[in-house]
């Protein structure tokens, strides 16, 4: 009467299941040498460098992100394992939203589209409004005057006391 001990072989699939954290790694990994690379072949006139020049900060991050990508991939390959998400204002057994994720997606998109041709005071009161809309806000007589006047007031700001200029589009002129 001979017993075999059979050991479990584990398919590749379930390893990533229960390592998935490696992609975050893998993703940290890219993005820091990405930042890296961009941060050191970054053009600098002569007359700016000096101790802290403009290349020292998107290289320490650069570094940062490799180091993080290092060791969480070393912390995985350990056994560790990230807490799974205890949310106390969601509802984990309830499917994603991909109306919300996709609406928003498209405002954002709209956005980037828009703010050159209308400028940012029209451009971000449709996103301001679009978010709201796609959030689930109904207040339609509302919703467009907050998101008109908080697009007045960010460009204003923006554009006159923090001195970033914002395209102004059309209303250039008036504004």
């Amino acid at each position: 009467m001979t017993t075999e001990t059979q050991i479990p072989v584990r398919a590749p699939r379930s390893w990533l299941r229960e390592h998935s954290e490696i992609g975050v790694s893998a993703l940290l990994l890219l993005l820091g040498a990405l930042v890296l690379t961009d941060a050191l072949t970054m053009d600098v006139d002569i007359t700016q460098r000096g101790p802290v020049g403009p290349k020292t900060v998107p290289v320490v991050v650069g570094i940062a992100l490799l180091l993080v990508a290092v060791l969480l991939a070393v912390d995985v390959l350990r056994g560790g394992r990230g807490e799974a998400e205890g949310g106390e204002d969601i509802d984990l057994s309830e499917p994603s939203d991909w109306r919300t994720v996709l609406l928003l997606a498209g405002v954002f998109l709209g956005n980037a589209v828009l703010i050159g041709p209308l400028g940012f005071p029209v451009s971000g009161a449709l996103l301001f409004w679009g978010s709201a809309y796609a959030l689930g806000s109904r207040h339609y007589d509302r919703d467009p005057l907050i998101a008109a006047g908080l697009s007045l007031v960010t460009y204003f700001v923006f554009n006159n006391l923090l001195g970033v200029p914002l395209p102004g589009g059309p209303l250039m002129e008036v504004l």
